[in-house]
């Protein structure tokens, strides 16, 4: 289940919440009442396997100088 972080409009509180991707978002603080907004986060990304960085990184040989 993914975790969501939400920042408050009155309190300026940071919470995170596990919600399904089929859930409302949250709109409401629990503790003051105040408007709720979903900060974006970097997604992490891994990469596996051996052909990323061999096939994807310049040769010293074809490298040109600036």
């Amino acid at each position: 289940m993914p975790t969501y972080v939400y920042r408050c409009g009155d309190c300026e509180e940071t919470i995170e919440a596990m919600q399904r991707f089929s859930d409302r978002p949250l709109r409401k603080h629990k503790e003051c009442g105040g408007p709720l907004t979903k900060v974006l986060q970097a997604a992490g990304v891994v990469f596996k396997g051996s052909g990323y960085y061999s096939t994807d990184s310049r040769t010293p040989d074809t490298a040109t100088e600036a």
